[in-house]
């Protein structure tokens, strides 16, 4: 297994948190809840739930518009961007003031690079 040199990585970061298919939105927040997640933000369409340490379950009812996938979080906007660049992909903020892309990772499953600026209230 030969390592991969820091130049000739598409991107990096550091798991965030996963994204995964639900039936119920507001059950399966409570459920979380339950086993010690609290929710740091909820909209019609989506719910992040985090652990005690910072990982982060994203919760994404039958009509949200988010794919399952898993998300890795930058430091800078600078990472993010240059990243974006590499990929080919456009950067989109969010209304909850993330900024990120989406692409593709091993296997075709999707990737989420974040970033997180300073003034984020989660």
């Amino acid at each position: 297994m030969s390592e991969q040199q820091p130049e000739e990585a598409r991107f990096g970061g550091v798991v965030d948190h996963i994204a995964v298919r639900c039936e119920d939105l507001g059950r399966d927040v409570r459920e979380y809840e339950r086993i010690g997640f609290r929710v740091e933000t909820m909209y019609e369409d989506w719910a992040m739930m985090r652990d005690g340490r910072g990982f982060g379950v994203a919760l994404l009812p039958p009509d949200s518009k988010h794919p399952p996938h898993l998300g890795l979080r930058v430091e800078t906007r600078e990472e993010l961007e240059q990243a974006a660049a590499r990929e080919g992909r456009p950067l989109k903020e969010h209304r909850d003031r993330t900024v990120s892309f989406y692409t593709k990772g091993v296997g075709g499953q999707v990737i989420e690079v974040i970033y997180y600026p300073p003034d984020y209230k989660g």
